[in-house]
């Protein structure tokens, strides 16, 4: 029963992540990537900006150090939601606690923290099943797709990537004054890093970095949470 509900819970998220998973296997097949790396790094991985912040990073040539600070920051916030779920767990193993918080992402951690009250592990390996066979067989989906399609058509395809974070970010930007403030602090900053003479030599992954704790930064000093 609870292994029922989290499947069905997890439905809509499954089928929201084919689509970006699939533009993920394109995208990471267009920059040179085989098909087996593409859908090793999604099954490893799960994630999503942290994914497409990687490759970019690995393409670029970045160091090890570069391309795993640059995943780190970005999927830091993970840690923060694994924490808030484990107050709800019970009678959570040792591995099932590693089983879980791999397979936290955003929506997955609304939905478990606004659905349950307490959480069980059948559940959550409900909730967390589909999701994750969902993005690997869209990142496979993708990459099999890329390898069909001309070398100009994949080198476009370079352009979706922004697109998706354009239709991620700007409905967010204009529903919320601190959402556009912070992106247009981490825009800022990344076009420092891109046009400046002697910022420009610093490598994209480490832009990325610093875009990301200044933006945050400063977004939690100029819009601190009421009552902080």
């Amino acid at each position: 029963m609870e292994l029922k509900e989290g499947l069905r819970s997890s439905l809509p998220i499954a089928m929201g992540y084919f689509p970006v998973s699939f533009t993920f296997g394109m995208i990471a097949s267009g920059m040179g990537m085989d098909t087996f790396s593409t859908l090793a790094v999604s099954v490893t991985n799960f994630t999503s900006a942290g994914q497409f912040a990687g490759i970019n990073a690995i393409v670029s040539n970045g160091s090890y150090l570069e391309v795993a600070i640059t995943t780190f920051v970005i999927n830091i916030r993970y840690m923060l939601m694994s924490l808030s779920l484990s107050q709800k767990m019970e009678n959570f193993g040792l591995l099932d606690r590693l089983l879980v918080g791999f397979g936290v992402t955003d929506e997955t951690f609304a939905v478990a923290s606004i659905e349950r009250e307490h959480l069980s592990v059948p559940y959550m390996i409900g909730l967390i099943s589909l999701p994750y066979l969902s993005w690997g067989l869209g990142t496979l989906s993708g990459a099999l797709v890329s390898g069909l399609l001309s070398e100009s058509l994949k080198s476009a395809m370079g352009i979706a990537l922004y697109g998706m974070f354009l239709a991620i970010i700007v409905p967010e930007a204009r529903k919320s004054r601190k959402v556009a403030g912070v992106t247009a602090i981490a825009i800022y900053v990344g076009v420092f890093f891109r046009y400046m003479p002697l910022a420009k030599a610093v490598s994209q992954g480490w832009t990325i970095v610093i875009a990301t704790v200044i933006a945050s930064g400063a977004g939690a000093i100029i819009f601190p949470r009421e009552g902080d």
